[in-house]
């Protein structure tokens, strides 16, 4: 990754119906460093992701006229599973809030929300989500190393690439997951620290040849160990929560 692009500022997407909220995010997030794109609904934010470089981070409001955020969220998953977003609910609206998460949300407020809360939740979500360098020994072998720019999260010794949904050794070697098991890391790289139970993690990390009757997500947790822990018989990254599911605890 080149110094002039480490050195640019990370760029949020605001969506939101309300023209005041809009130019008030703008300015105040433009005023902490961030660069700012704005969408006044869902279509105009299908636009930008389609004619802009993907932003750092988007904010989405549930509540808008014609799509809803959570309908372009579900997209948003689907048509960009790397791309962190956080999402605005009115007060009180819980089920927005337990759907919005279950989509894969990294985070939501309530409307209307301070400000510098805001701010702190978008730099703790782009803190657990940017970009990570390639080690030291990848860049010793051009060969076999990973790509030096794209967004990576680190699973102790390893790197998934969220652009070319890969999983990378020390030694820029490419491990071999299959799309169930990148669904499952890309749940756990946006969700750090966070126990996710069965059926989160099911519906979250779907995929079509998941059988819901048996106990497939511990057997994929089982083998992604062997392929990411240094003992997989006493996990460090990827720890079991009695009675409730796992949690990724990055190092």
């Amino acid at each position: 990754m080149s110094l002039s692009a480490s050195l640019a500022p990370a760029t949020v997407l605001v969506v939101d119906d309300e023209p005041e909220l809009r130019e008030l995010l703008s300015e105040y997030l433009g005023r902490h460093g961030f660069a700012v794109q704005a969408a006044a609904d869902a279509q105009a934010a299908r636009q930008l992701l389609a004619s802009q470089a993907l932003p750092a981070l988007a904010i989405l409001d549930v509540n808008m006229p014609g799509e809803n955020g959570l309908s372009l969220a579900r997209w948003m998953r689907d048509a960009h599973p790397g791309l962190p977003f956080l999402m605005l609910t009115t007060a009180g609206e819980t089920v927005d809030r337990i759907v919005g998460l279950e989509l894969g949300a990294d985070d939501y407020l309530a409307k209307p929300c301070e400000l510098r809360e805001l701010l702190a939740r978008v730099r703790a979500v782009l803190r657990r989500t940017q970009l990570v360098p390639a080690p030291a020994a990848a860049a010793a072998a051009p060969a076999a190393a990973a790509p030096e720019e794209g967004r990576r999260v680190r699973f102790g010794e390893r790197l998934l690439d969220l652009d070319q949904r890969k999983l990378f050794a020390a030694d820029g070697s490419e491990i071999e997951i299959t799309a169930a098991e990148y669904d499952l890391l890309l749940l756990f790289a946006r969700h750090p620290n966070r126990p996710l139970n069965r059926d989160q993690i099911m519906e979250q990390a779907h995929n079509r040849g998941w059988d819901v009757f048996d106990r497939s997500i511990d057997l994929r947790v089982m083998r992604l160990r062997r392929k990411i822990e240094r003992n997989p018989d006493k996990p460090e990254l990827i720890k079991t929560v009695r009675n409730v599911g796992y949690v990724f605890v990055p190092q």
